[in-house]
């Protein structure tokens, strides 16, 4: 029988996909022409091609527009030509890196598909016969065969899912960075347009896609199973753990690529060598801006596609198994992908308000635009779910978890969605006041940088660690109302709210990066001090979105976590877990170290990748006569390599102990111990999470408050190659690897273990525990 649910949730992901392919013809009526090779020739005496200027050196042609034209006197169609160089160098960059990261990640996915159709199929020994069905007494469900081939489907189609959300950001991001710079030109207003809709487009084709692809594969499993729904929810899981994977090794090998890159850059740059950021003279300019769109980009998109996966996948497992499952009534099982859908339209309405009905005309007016953002699309997404929620719901229902039985009302569910949502709102601002140089917390680090780089971390530590409060008592109020109210169903619609609103929060967070290479472009191309203020200003307000972004991210994951902990330990046939037991303690103690096991591992491969930046900028400046003077163009292609070379090569141990510690816990400790495991990294995971990113973000906007001299207190500490600002480049430069590679990786692990630990549930508790049976 046909629901309403199969009309709105496809109907819902076409318009997403529409908006977003309409928001990209707007960003792609700016046009960013790249020179031919004859006018190339020409403007460089006959050299073939063009020489990114330092800052302050002007090119002939560079004179010819006044400040009303549209150039505003930035070079007219030379600059325009230089800035489309520029984009290609990074496009080529970026593509070639994730090209390569996407063979190393093919032979993974191959391998680990046939890994879970062994342990799966083996679970009957590849019986072909019906079994009877866990949670419906007396009724026969499909083979254990069954579920080991849909369950080995849906993670290839969740791997390619989230490969694709990836490389399509990164795509729309290199074409956006240089039309942002050009925007930059006509005034603040439609450069922050451009990079705004171009996030847009990033944030509604990656919710739509994720949405459609989860909506097609349950109707075509649906085929097979027929009435079967628990054996098909079971078998859908493995579509969150294919984006999980994927996102690990993104999110990790782009932040060391990222990272190495920056940090390389900074160092030489500006503390030894005191030249601006993204100057064209420094070799590792190109390989930092390829980079933040391999990293800030397309590793985040798999990020938050990897969690809207889980959280989903988790919320149907449980819904399968409750009373309108049993039901089979689909418009109340699909209540999670009902959620997403309204989330779709709500921030259709929402980004209008940011990119015509409310338009940026100031500089002071891109950080309360962007979070209006929030806020609107938050209120906005309380109506929705409140639509849904009596619209979608039988009026009572009865939900099946830990063998018990609990009555639950649907006013009870639209409390558990909310409370994610507005957890999530209240983590974003607790966020942006750590992170944001608008309020004291990063002014009083930037303080902090007049007695030097010691007293500059110290603050920045401590910030951190303090700004991890409020998200976690946020996280905790979310946790015990929604259990309290529908046990584990409703901790994973709670994190399903959280991220209903992705499309915004994709948008917000790819945002920043876009910004910040528009400034690099700006910065290489010889573009006048004006046009750097504009996208320094955009810059800024991104630093702080991406902080917000990647918040949002750790707060979800921990709730989305705890979802898929609890769908483990259902399906695993654990009615309790005590703590006390030895087998379950010996996992918490396990688990808890495993994220200061990773964090060490990612941090060294930044540090150990950077350290061959720096000697490779260093010699370049050494051995390429003119570099410094601006007269001879560096060597890119080296830098790009070693960050390249780096990242591949370091991203898969990080990798191989996530994805290994749940396999060789469950295998050879059974059930108690992995659950044991899998609370300690949750609880470790998150405060490590949320400190790191926060003591980054905040290292890297108080060194941004002292470079933009805006108010006295920021010019007493200034200026740019002052005492306090090499204390506060350090400073950033430390963070770069804990906001941008260990802090955002480890909402990943967290996460991947969960959903790792649920599809190969039914292979530990019929196989697991070897050594402690």
């Amino acid at each position: 029988m046909v629901s309403a649910a199969d009309a709105v949730i496809p109907a819902c992901a076409a318009v997403g996909i529409a908006f977003a392919v309409w928001q990209w013809l707007l960003v792609s009526r700016v046009k960013v022409s790249p020179y031919s090779a004859a006018a190339a020739a020409a403007r460089n005496g006959g050299a073939g091609r063009a020489v990114f200027r330092p800052e302050g050196e002007v090119d002939d042609d560079d004179g010819g527009c006044g400040d009303d034209e549209e150039a505003d006197g930035d070079g007219g169609v030379a600059a325009v030509a230089r800035c489309a160089e520029i984009q290609s160098a990074i496009r080529v960059g970026a593509n070639s890196f994730l090209f390569t990261q996407y063979k190393y990640l093919a032979a993974f996915t191959a391998v680990f598909a046939v890994i879970i159709f062994l342990f799966l199929g083996s679970v009957h020994r590849f019986s072909t016969e019906s079994q009877p069905c866990q949670y419906t007494r007396g009724k026969a469900c499909k083979p254990a065969l069954a579920n080991a081939v849909f369950s080995t489907i849906a993670f290839l189609l969740g791997a390619a899912t989230s490969v694709a959300s990836g490389f399509l950001g990164m795509r729309i991001a290199t074409a956006a960075n240089a039309r942002t710079t050009v925007e930059a030109r006509r005034g603040i207003g439609p450069a922050f347009a451009a990079a705004f809709r171009s996030g847009a487009v990033m944030g509604f084709l990656l919710a739509s896609l994720g949405l459609l692809v989860l909506y097609i594969a349950i109707k075509v499993f649906g085929l097979y199973y027929g009435d079967d729904w628990e054996g098909l929810y079971e078998s859908i899981t493995g579509y969150g753990l294919g984006g999980s994977s994927m996102a690990l090794f993104g999110r990790v090998g782009g932040g060391i690529y990222t990272k190495a890159a920056d940090v390389g850059a900074d160092l030489v740059g500006k503390v030894e060598r005191n030249i601006p950021e993204d100057d064209p003279r420094n070799p590792a300019v190109i390989a930092d801006n390829v980079g933040d769109n391999v990293g800030d980009i397309a590793g985040m998109g798999s990020d938050l596609f990897g969690s809207y996966a889980e959280s989903t996948c988790a919320a149907l497992f449980v819904a399968s198994i409750s009373s309108f499952g049993a039901d089979h009534n689909f418009a109340a099982v699909s209540y999670p992908l009902l959620i997403s859908s309204a989330g779709l339209i709500v921030c259709l309405i929402t980004t209008l308000f940011a990119t015509d009905l409310y338009r940026v005309k100031t500089v002071d007016g891109v950080a309360p635009a962007l979070k209006l953002q929030l806020l609107i699309s938050t209120v906005l997404m309380t109506v929705g779910v409140l639509v849904v929620t009596f619209t979608a719901l039988p009026h009572e229902f009865t939900m099946f978890d830990f063998g018990e039985v609990k009555r639950v009302k649907n006013w009870h569910l639209f409390f558990c969605v909310t409370i994610g949502l507005w957890a999530g709102l209240a983590i974003g601002f607790t966020t942006e006041y750590f992170t944001s140089n608008a309020y004291s917390p990063v002014r009083d680090v930037a303080d902090s940088c007049r007695t030097g780089a010691a007293t500059n971390v110290i603050f920045g530590l401590a910030l951190g660690y303090k700004s991890v409060i409020v998200p976690v008592f946020a996280i905790a109020v979310s946790i015990y109302v929604s259990f309290t109210l529908a046990s584990i169903y409703g901790i994973a619609v709670a994190a399903l709210g959280m991220l209903s609103t992705v499309a915004t929060g994709l948008a917000i967070d790819a945002y920043g990066p876009i910004s910040d290479n528009a400034g690099g472009i700006a910065e290489m191309a010889g573009m006048s001090h004006r046009i750097r203020q504009r996208t320094d200003a955009l810059d800024a307000a991104g630093n702080t979105t991406a902080a917000i972004g990647k918040g949002f991210a750790i707060g979800s994951a921990a709730l989305v976590s705890l979802a898929l902990f609890g769908a483990f330990v259902s399906r695993a046939g654990m009615a309790v877990i005590n703590v006390l037991s030895p087998k379950v303690f010996v996992g918490l103690v396990v688990g808890a170290m495993l994220p200061y096991w990773f964090s060490a591992m990612t941090m060294k491969s930044v540090g150990s990748a950077a350290l061959k930046m720096v000697e490779e900028v260093r010699r370049q400046f050494a051995a390429i006569p003119g570099l410094m003077e601006g007269r001879a163009t560096p060597d890119y292609a080296s830098c790009v390599r070693i960050s390249t070379d780096a990242s591949l090569r370091e991203m898969m141990p990080p990798g191989a102990l996530v994805l290994l510690a749940p396999l060789i816990a469950g295998t050879f400790f059974g059930v108690q111990t992995l659950a044991g495991l899998l609370a300690g990294a949750l609880v470790s995971g998150v405060q490590v999470a949320i400190s790191a990113s926060n003591s980054g973000g905040a290292w890297d906007n108080a060194k941004k408050y002292i470079e933009a001299g805006a108010s006295d207190h920021a010019k007493a500490l200034g200026p740019k190659g002052s005492d306090a600002h090499k204390a506060a480049v350090i400073g950033d430069t430390i963070g770069d690897p804990l906001k941008d590679t260990s802090g955002p990786s480890l909402n990943i692990l967290i996460k991947l273990m969960a959903v790792e630990s649920l599809v190969f549930a039914p292979f530990f508790a019929a196989h697991g525990g070897l050594i402690f049976k």
